[in-house]
């Protein structure tokens, strides 16, 4: 599991727990009612399944509840953006020892860049560089 900075800590959050973040990044503030409703079709979990995962979610810190009469409604505080790289900065340093050159070698040897992706590559160089 890739731990997560969120203030001064870091914080791992399980391939289960992305499930309902992805829910909740798409759209909130959501009831555990909505989250389920969400959820059927992409998981089978029961509701008490849910919660659990929205406890641990909450214990982590990385989404909030505001009390709605008699339920709560949750919302993210771990933004997607910052999910998202941490999840490449993982990949990177797991990988490719934090460096993008490995990475972008491995693509060409082993996806075949194409025309496209090796033009935007030439692009980013030039725009980072100065030229």
């Amino acid at each position: 599991h890739d731990a997560l900075p969120i203030g001064n800590h870091r914080m791992n959050i399980t391939e289960a727990e992305v499930h309902v973040m992805d829910v909740l990044w798409h759209r909130s503030p959501m009831s555990t009612e909505d989250i389920a409703q969400a959820l059927q079709g992409r998981q089978a979990w029961k509701r008490a399944t849910i919660k659990t995962l929205i406890n641990r979610l909450l214990n982590k810190g990385a989404i909030s509840a505001t009390p709605d009469g008699r339920r709560y409604l949750y919302r993210p505080v771990l933004q997607h953006q910052d999910w998202m790289a941490e999840q490449r900065n993982g990949l990177l340093d797991r990988w490719f020892d934090g460096r993008l050159t490995p990475l972008v070698t491995h693509f060409a040897a082993h996806r075949k860049l194409r025309r496209a992706d090796i033009d935007a590559l030439k692009r980013l160089i030039k725009e980072y560089d100065g030229a």
